[in-house]
């Protein structure tokens, strides 16, 4: 009898430890070559929207020290929705309210909010992609507190909503969350998602709004304050997985190797130096890990500098380009996270849009404020599985598999 109680205790603590961690499949959006052209062209303007908001606005120096992203009234300034619906390329899909609608969404590191298009909103984009609508579901609960997000091209504006979220099985009660009623511009419509699942700080949500991996850990639905990413390859269909309250194994080689998060809004770790073939460069810089954004974006100058180096070509529509041949003989380029070395061949950094090969270098001007700033996208993650640990602020990545 007491073996049977051991048994049953051993198979109770394996069906616990399968429940600690969730996977989620991710899908890759099926881009034609034109589409990924256009994307990575309009690279540069998407970022700066989704991290310093709209051009007009002013940042406080202050402020912006402590955690980018802020205006001079000390709230978030960033365009989320638009640089993701237009840039990112993995998403996968999460259910609303009861009984459940689907809706296809990004998760993405670089922000905190979860947003999708609402069955009030009238812009041409909202009716070309699924709208949540309150009516249909029993546990909506009514917020109506207003938000705007100001673009060039218009304001995105919403209100605040309450309902429960399934993601992964997991179904998170009472999320707040923004619904979509103004939409501004066609880059909306032509977005391949429906909206974003912010994984960000909650210092940087939008209205202050508790972010859907917080609630996952206060409601206690998952063991440990983690998740992981792995991206599949560029070339490929396969999407990839995210997971959350643990990290696959089966993803990734070795040991992952940790790195602290440097200010808390978006998971912001320090780069040292760089290194392009034979010649480095040692920084005092931070590098954002983001999910949402395709590519690395980093000082105009610096890009321009790296881009000349490998012999890339700036296009007239402000890409720098290359020849496909020369690919496998481009220089091997390392970021250094700490003392930590992390290796991009030719064939990770340079990215083929139907015979079109583009440097995944993008330059943008980022704020004095804010020092030097790097924005690390799937160029990096495609070739590093990376964890998020959020009970312990720091980042990991090991070689993806």
């Amino acid at each position: 009898m007491k073996t049977t109680y051991f048994l049953a205790g051993l198979l109770s603590l394996a069906v616990a430890s399968q429940a600690e961690m969730t996977r989620i499949t991710l899908k890759k959006a099926d881009l034609t070559p034109a589409e990924k052209m256009a994307a990575y062209s309009e690279t540069g303007m998407y970022t700066a929207q989704k991290y310093f908001g709209s051009p007009s606005r002013k940042m406080n120096a202050d402020k912006a020290q402590q955690i980018f992203g802020l205006d001079a009234d000390g709230k978030p300034s960033y365009g989320v929705p638009l640089s993701n619906y237009m840039n990112a390329q993995y998403y996968g899909e999460v259910n609303v309210g009861t009984p459940p609608q689907t809706f296809s969404v990004v998760f993405d590191t670089g922000s905190s909010n979860f947003w999708i298009p609402s069955n009030h909103c009238r812009s041409i984009a909202c009716f070309l992609h699924r709208r949540y609508d309150s009516n249909q579901s029993k546990t909506f609960k009514a917020n109506g507190t207003e938000f705007g997000i100001q673009y060039g091209s218009g304001s995105l504006e919403g209100i605040i909503s309450n309902d429960n979220l399934e993601v992964g099985g997991i179904v998170i009660k009472h999320q707040d969350f923004g619904e979509s009623v103004k939409e501004p511009g066609l880059a909306f419509a032509f977005g391949k998602f429906d909206g974003i699942f912010g994984l960000g700080y909650d210092t940087i949500s939008v209205l202050g709004v508790v972010p859907p991996f917080y609630n996952l850990v206060n409601q206690k639905l998952i063991d440990d304050a983690v998740f992981g990413f792995y991206l599949a390859g560029a070339d490929g269909t396969t999407g990839g997985q995210m997971t959350l309250g643990g990290v696959d194994s089966n993803h990734y080689e070795g040991d992952l190797q940790w790195h602290n998060v440097r200010r808390k809004g978006y998971w912001e770790i320090d780069l040292t130096k760089i290194v392009l073939g034979d010649e480095e460069v040692d920084l005092e810089a931070g590098a954002v890990i983001d999910t949402g954004s395709s590519l690395i974006v980093l000082q105009t100058a610096l890009a321009e500098m790296i881009n000349n180096q490998i012999g890339a070509k700036k296009n007239y529509a402000g890409q720098y380009t290359i020849e496909c041949s020369a690919v496998a003989s481009l220089p091997e380029f390392s970021f250094f996270f700490g003392k930590k070395k992390y290796t991009l061949t030719g064939e990770d950094y340079i990215l083929n849009a139907g015979g079109n090969c583009i440097s995944g270098f993008m330059g943008m001007d980022f704020p004095e404020s804010l020092g030097d700033l790097w924005i690390v996208g799937d160029v990096f993650l495609r070739k590093y599985y990376s964890v998020y640990d959020l009970g312990k602020d720091r980042v990991g990545f090991a070689i993806a598999k």
